[in-house]
């Protein structure tokens, strides 16, 4: 059985970068973003002011819109890791 583990130090940057998505999406989520997330793009996208949502607040979202945050993660990343070993 396959355990999902995510290096402690890595957590920040990943909610981070799952924030960024969300607001790309237009997914209406609470507002943990931030200062490195551009919170205008994402008011722009239609985005809901934190105000108005929960913080980390996720339960309206369908499971195919978190399914579509999780996967653009991962083709971030591994577009990541490319781009760090043809640089080098």
């Amino acid at each position: 059985m396959a355990r999902n583990k995510v290096v402690p130090e890595s957590k920040k940057a990943l909610d981070i970068l799952k924030y960024e998505i969300a607001a790309e999406l237009g997914l209406p989520v609470g507002h943990s973003m931030s200062a490195n997330a551009d919170t205008e793009f994402a008011g722009e996208l239609g985005s809901i002011p934190s105000s108005s949502m929960k913080k980390d607040y996720w339960g309206h979202i369908t499971s195919r819109d978190a399914g579509a945050v999780g996967g653009r993660i991962t083709q971030r990343l591994i577009q990541r890791a490319e781009e760090t070993l043809f640089t080098l």
